[in-house]
């Protein structure tokens, strides 16, 4: 949705948005397996020589696909690509559950699985679908007293952690192959989709563990349109709307707000300016802000009846 707030002196609606810098961008990155996303990270800021570089959403070494890579300015923005649903390809593998609930771990027990029935795992799996409570894995990054648990977990040690609630938007059983069986998972950000596989090998009496994992989609940001390290290097980098975005494109789901140069001077100075004329947008909602030629120059929200800046973007 477009607001506009014009000069009312001027006679003229805003621009058509322009062209960013080439390199203020969102890559839709597919990452390889067996390497962090950190490492995926380092690849694309060495190969396109970016000074700034960062991601919007872990994947485990073992997993594929989208993982989106903020250049230079774009580093700004990533917290508020971080909501976005994601889509996931999963394949477990039953009788078997790990320390890291996952292919990467140390197997801790196993069982038989002659049991298991079609019938059985439809049960079992459709029980996960709504909202759910998730206790994150000892071998996550997740960060207790300043310790990330992984740093615990390589020790050996094992502490309480506190459950949280995710959404499992759509979980489908697309296949079965015992001891293997293939999920397709939407669920809300903050979902360990490892977990979900030891969770749903619990409920099965089996245990179980995560084999390969695919992120399929981030949002609008799908697993198809992504390039890969390889083919990156050889490609041209204008904002292309599929697989390398401007900060404005990549941003398309949030409000946008179209002021006149004078608010924008105000804004970029410090000066909060009255959001009267605003009152379809809720507060504390992350906005696009544009200067009277349609260029994005600031993240903001409003608040307590007043625009303000969360990000100045130096575009």
């Amino acid at each position: 949705m477009q607001h506009i707030i014009p000069d009312p002196a001027a006679g003229v609606l805003p621009c058509p948005s322009g062209l960013l810098s080439p390199m203020n961008i969102i890559i839709n990155l597919n990452k390889p397996t067996d390497m962090s996303s950190q490492q995926a990270v380092t690849k694309v800021k060495r190969l396109l020589r970016a000074k700034k570089a960062g991601h919007t959403g872990t994947l485990d070494p073992l997993a594929t696909g989208v993982l989106l890579v903020c250049l230079e300015e774009a580093t700004k923005v990533s917290r508020f690509l971080l909501e976005m649903d994601k889509q996931y390809l999963v394949r477990a593998k039953l009788g078997e559950r790990t320390d890291t609930f996952d292919a990467c771990g140390v197997v801790t027990q196993r069982s038989e699985i002659t049991g298991v029935t079609e019938a059985g795992l439809k049960e079992v799996v459709g029980s996960f679908r709504g909202e759910i409570e998730q206790v994150p894995p000892m071998y996550s990054a997740i960060k207790v007293g300043g310790r990330p648990l992984y740093s615990l977990a390589r020790k050996g040690i094992e502490i309480e952690r506190a459950s949280r609630k995710v959404l499992i938007k759509e979980l489908s059983l697309t296949g079965i192959d015992l001891p293997y069986i293939d999920l397709r998972v939407s669920c809300s950000k903050g979902t360990y989709i490892r977990t979900l596989c030891d969770d749903i090998g619990s409920r099965l009496g089996t245990g179980a563990h995560l084999v390969s994992l695919e992120r399929e989609r981030i949002g609008p940001f799908d697993v198809w349109d992504s390039v890969t390290l390889e083919e990156l290097g050889g490609r041209d980098l204008a904002p292309d709307g599929r697989t390398v975005y401007s900060i404005d494109a990549a941003l398309s789901g949030l409000d946008e707000v179209i002021l006149d140069e004078r608010s924008v001077a105000k804004l970029q100075n410090g000066v909060r300016i009255e959001a009267d004329m605003m009152t379809a947008i809720p507060e504390d909602r992350p906005l696009k802000l544009k200067g009277p030629d349609g260029k994005l120059f600031a993240i903001g929200r409003v608040h307590a009846g007043v625009i303000c800046i969360d990000r100045n973007l130096k575009l």
